[in-house]
């Protein structure tokens, strides 16, 4: 593990969430990037508690600090799968997709629901 040179900046998440969730539109437009949100976090966690820095992590993936920076930034651009898999194994972690059923099924086109999705893991 590579020693931090710096002091990390301390985010209270809540805190932001409170004072931001008053701007008009904040909301709608935070719902709609929460899943992109919630994977930025993590990946923070994760690397943070590895104790690697961005530069540290570029290193491990063969790519430069300015894309780590990209990758952990909410709402920038979609990261593939492949990229996510090497930085889960840069900081030290195991990356793990799950679907999470809804309250109701979805309909198909005809307005009915799918009944053999009620069979499957997710339902």
């Amino acid at each position: 593990m590579t020693e931090l040179k710096y002091k990390p900046v301390v985010h209270d998440h809540e805190a932001f969430l409170k004072k931001a969730r008053k701007r008009k539109g904040f909301n709608k437009v935070y719902e709609d990037l929460k899943e992109e949100y919630t994977l930025v976090r993590e990946m923070l966690t994760a690397r943070s508690k590895s104790g690697l820095t961005q530069e540290d992590v570029a290193k491990l993936m063969g790519t430069t600090k300015s894309a780590i920076s990209r990758l952990e930034s909410a709402g920038k651009h979609a990261p593939s799968l492949s990229t996510l898999k090497r930085y889960a194994h840069a900081v030290g972690c195991d990356l793990e997709i799950k679907l999470i059923p809804k309250s109701r099924p979805p309909k198909n086109s005809n307005g009915r629901s799918r009944e053999r999705l009620k069979e499957s893991n997710c339902y």
